[in-house]
């Protein structure tokens, strides 16, 4: 009886075996001497005495308890499939937990916990995947104290593609513009919601609505000459002359609008002299690839020696150059100080060196003294040069030296001058020990 449940069971295995079974394969050269007498006539469904008895059999020989009694082949067949999905599930979970044995570092041992940014309508520190939808959420809340500005914002905001936003912008700064030309014609006041331009400029953009209702547009269902019934239309009161030139401005708020983006928190933080000053561990956030991407990285790095002892055109080194720029988002910088402290910092990959001078002096005790920063091999960045982080190598991360002036340093020590704290005193309130 067990071997007739097995029966039914590499019936329906093969029936959901899929494409690349022989269908034609001679089924009778494999089977087995005892059975060609089963062979020679078709099979006939157990009697439901001898599935009662096949039941209670295959629960003894399992050593299961008695499986509630069957009264139909289905129901059999049925019972078989769920062992068969049983067993497919334990096989996936199986190779899940294989994937699942791939080593995931401490993010203790990370020199930064992670990526953060800061949203600039509640000051909130966020996580890559929290600050998209916590800004939404802040737009959408400021409708309340502001409909015009929050409107905007969400133009500029929630869509994308900045070639319809500037469509769409365009359209609904014509409407305003002829409604101020022409103040007492009532069809510049009307936008047919079912309007071919409307629809296909404006009607799409999120936010657009919410815009035009701010101005004082209002949904009125209206007739339509030449046809029966109603249509939804847009539909503004005549306007006094402090009104439109009201108007005018929320046009021109709308014309000027600017994406709402949140901004990179720098985590500045200070570290005590140390020779790990040149030891990074990044969290998975700095890089721009997948986790099975940056494994195959790790792998390819055996093969860099070998390549850089090729014989390479400049084309051939600007190409790999360009590639591996792409490979990171951000960059995690460290200046050393003239005191042997360490400033630490998160920019983004592309900032200019502009942005790294600023922020080193923006924390110095006096920023107003001329500096220098020196890259990794003794370059000097230069403040005023339009380059980016990661076209001087310094991303995914790069350890930078600081050096005062020179010459105004002598003057200063002519003078009589001291030399003070290098840092201003709150961010040493927090100095921390490289691990």
């Amino acid at each position: 009886m067990k071997k007739f449940f097995e029966d039914i069971k590499k019936d329906i295995k093969f029936k959901s075996a899929g494409p690349g079974k022989k269908l034609t394969e001679d089924a009778s050269s494999k089977t087995p001497v005892g059975q060609t007498s089963s062979q020679a006539k078709p099979r006939h469904a157990p009697s439901e005495s001898a599935q009662r008895a096949g039941a209670a059999a295959l629960a003894r020989v399992e050593q299961h308890p008695r499986p509630h009694v069957h009264t139909s082949q289905d129901a059999i067949r049925n019972q078989v499939r769920k062992e068969l999905e049983a067993e497919a599930a334990a096989t996936a979970a199986g190779h899940k937990s294989m994937d699942a044995e791939v080593p995931v570092k401490d993010p203790s041992c990370f020199s930064v916990s992670g990526v953060y940014f800061i949203c600039p309508l509640t000051g909130k520190t966020l996580t890559k995947s929290e600050r998209e939808v916590h800004i939404k959420e802040a737009i959408l809340l400021r409708f309340s104290e502001n409909p015009v500005e929050a409107s905007v914002m969400m133009i500029h905001t929630f869509n994308k593609d900045r070639e319809k936003v500037k469509a769409a912008v365009d359209i609904i700064s014509k409407y305003v513009d002829n409604i101020c030309k022409n103040p007492t014609e009532e069809k510049y006041r009307k936008i047919k919601v079912s309007n071919k331009v409307f629809q296909e400029k404006v009607s799409g953009i999120e936010g657009s609505r919410e815009f035009l209702q701010a101005l004082g547009f209002e949904s009125a269902m209206l007739p339509v000459d030449g046809q029966e019934g109603t249509e939804e239309f847009l539909v503004l009161a005549e306007q006094e002359a402090a009104a439109l030139e009201q108007m005018k401005e929320r046009k021109e708020q709308l014309q000027n609008g600017e994406p709402v983006r949140a901004k990179l928190d720098r985590q500045p933080q200070v570290y005590r002299p140390s020779q790990n000053a040149t030891r990074f561990e990044l969290p998975p956030d700095f890089y721009n690839l997948t986790a099975e991407e940056l494994k195959r990285e790790q792998q390819m790095k055996s093969d860099i020696v070998e390549r850089n002892s090729m014989l390479r055109t400049k084309a051939m080194r600007e190409k790999d150059e360009q590639r591996e720029r792409r490979k990171y988002n951000y960059a995690l910088l460290r200046v050393r100080l003239p005191d042997g402290n360490i400033l630490q910092g998160t920019f983004l990959a592309w900032e200019r060196v502009a942005a790294l001078y600023q922020f080193v002096r923006d924390l110095l005790e006096n920023g107003w003294q001329p500096f220098e920063l020196l890259a990794p091999g003794g370059q000097k960045l230069k403040e005023d040069e339009d380059m980016a982080l990661n076209e001087c190598n310094l991303a995914p991360a790069a350890l930078l030296t600081f050096s005062w002036d020179a010459a105004v340093q002598a003057d200063i020590a002519a003078a009589g001058g001291q030399s003070s704290s290098v840092l201003k005193p709150e961010l040493l309130e927090n100095i921390k020990t490289l691990s």
